[in-house]
């Protein structure tokens, strides 16, 4: 972003906003977008989709009995984004990168930030959002949501998110819309770490789901071998750990290990039970991200030199190359690298050092 564009951007809080994905997620944040003051577009992924929202005043596919503003108009994501201060991306990670790579070709304005709310790694390379939206737009233009969002909570309920950019004012401007929305939100400069923390708390729901039927111990401990080697790899990348325990990472897990509704932890007993990983988006009604972000994560650890055998037994279980014995058997048995401790200094080291100096 050029300093004429931030300087224009930063003078006043952005007033149009388009929502790319009319899944749950998107179309709640729509909706807090216009109670907020902000002319709001939601861009549906086919012209038929489009058609049943404007019929039907309501989500029935993805958040039925939320009725849908009037003041929310609805395209198809075939539409201009020339207009949009605010372009957020509710699609699933496996086609993110798509998306990211058209936004020019569908009129972004040099003005105008861009805002991920997907809670997986683009495909093929295991990227975090924001790093690919960085590359091809500049940083100070880019922001990623995270925390615990359950969509229909959100609009009846309020919640609690987090705005995370390198540019404080994207931060900022971010959650002042979301809190006049009716959610709380907090601001990070870490958008990295906040990625990663959402990507942890997808991979760890499903890792837990696939072992609870063996146990809440067993579950508890996928989930936290999960979180402890994802962690590795967002730190090898500079993210700081206080995005990983905070909102974005510990609470969303919490909101996502106790929501009834929840897709991840639902597919995770799915694989638990022996149904194949290409099955389970038709049971669940919707995509998955943790069935596509884990391979990419094992990959990534693998790459990045880490051991990471809980998240690569993960991948295999969802790839069939591990049978659900053999996860169990290797949540059961696998232990975490050991903690080092730094020697202890033998009394009176210093004073005989600094004799040895003198002498």
């Amino acid at each position: 972003m050029t300093q004429a564009s931030r300087s224009s951007f930063s003078r006043a809080a952005p007033r149009r906003a388009v929502v790319v994905g009319a899944g749950s997620f998107g179309t709640a944040v729509a909706l807090l977008l216009v109670r907020a003051g902000v002319r709001t577009t939601l861009q549906a992924r086919t012209a038929a989709q489009a058609s049943e929202l404007q019929r039907d005043a309501e989500n029935r596919a993805y958040l039925p009995g939320v009725p849908l503003a009037r003041e929310l108009r609805i395209e198809t994501a075939a539409d201009s984004l020339e207009r949009a201060e605010l372009v957020l991306l509710a699609v699933p990670s496996s086609s993110i990168t798509e998306v990211i790579s058209g936004l020019s070709d569908r009129g972004l304005s040099e003005n105008a930030a861009i805002v991920s709310l997907a809670k997986g790694l683009a495909a093929p390379t295991g990227a975090v959002t924001s790093a690919i939206t960085s590359s091809i737009y500049g940083a100070d233009r880019v922001a990623v949501i995270g925390g615990p969002a359950h969509a229909d909570e959100l609009v009846h309920d309020g919640g609690a998110l987090v705005a995370a950019s390198t540019d404080e004012q994207l931060a900022a401007v971010l959650a002042k819309i979301f809190t006049r929305g009716g959610v709380i939100c907090e601001i990070s400069n870490d958008p990295i770490g906040v990625e990663y923390a959402g990507a942890a708390k997808n991979a760890a729901a499903l890792a837990s789901g696939a072992t609870e039927a063996q146990g809440l111990n067993a579950a508890g401990a996928a989930a936290g071998h999960i979180f402890q080697e994802i962690w590795r790899l967002a730190e090898s990348q500079g993210a700081k750990p206080e995005s990983m325990i905070g909102l974005a990472g510990t609470g969303d897990l919490v909101a996502t290990a106790l929501a009834p509704g929840s897709r991840n932890r639902r597919a995770g007993e799915l694989l638990g039970a022996g149904v194949p990983a290409a099955e389970i988006p038709g049971h669940v009604g919707q995509a998955v991200e943790a069935l596509e972000s884990v391979p990419l994560l094992a990959n990534a650890l693998a790459n990045a030199g880490l051991d990471a055998p809980v998240t690569s037994g993960l991948s295999a279980l969802i790839s069939g190359d591990l049978s659900v014995d053999g996860w169990v058997g290797l949540v059961r048995t696998s232990v975490s690298p050991p903690a080092l401790w730094r020697r202890r200094v033998r009394p009176g080291f210093w004073a005989r050092l600094w004799a040895r100096l003198r002498g």
